[in-house]
Parts: structure tokens; sequence; C-alpha cells
């Protein structure tokens, strides 16, 4: 079972929500088994601001961790946001495994 943490500031988050996230962000652990556990952090900042709906996603992955902190005018859409962004850093980070092994080998 992977392991998502789940925690919304100030304000509780609707079963909805929460089932939301955890849809997403197992999208995540999916895409790479080395990730250890995902810490989701929900909150609302400024009033004055319509984005003020903020996602941070903290990744403990087996060397290392990754952090992205999205905000919009929607929980859900901060989410997405910061699910596609952590893909492309899984990505990334990948093509980077690879590339290093095949420069080992040769």
């Amino acid at each position: 079972m992977n392991k998502i943490v789940l925690q919304s500031v100030q304000f509780k988050a609707s079963v909805q929500l929460e089932e939301f996230v955890k849809e997403k962000v197992q999208k995540l652990f999916e895409q790479d088994k080395s990730i250890i556990r995902a810490d989701v952090t929900l909150f609302e900042g400024a009033s004055g601001n319509p984005k003020n709906q903020f996602c941070e996603i903290e990744l403990s992955v087996a060397g290392q961790n990754h952090f992205v902190k999205k905000n919009s005018e929607s929980f859900e859409k901060s989410v997405l946001d910061a699910v596609k962004t952590l893909q492309k850093v899984i990505r990334r980070h990948k093509t980077k495994k690879i590339i290093r092994r095949k420069s080992e080998i040769l």
C-alpha cells in the first residue's frame, strides 16, 4: 500500500476532495516504484488573490525528495498542476538515470 498523507490547513477537506487527491497522487506511485510516501498539504493563501488555493506535494523517493507547490482558483486544479509537474520531474530523473547507466556500460 502506498502511503499518501493528506493535510488540510485551517479547513476540513471534503471526502470528495480527499478521494480526488488520493486518486491523482496514486498515479505518481504507478509511474515510479521507488516512491516511499507522498505528503500533500492543502491550504488557502491571502483572500485578496483569486488564485489562493494552494497544494504542496512532497515525494519521499529513495535517495532524494521532490517538492512542488502550485496555486490556482481551486484545490482540484492546484492538485492537477502539482501532479503534472511531478510527473515531469520523475520522467526527467528516470531519463538521467538511464543515460548514466548507458554511459557506465560504454
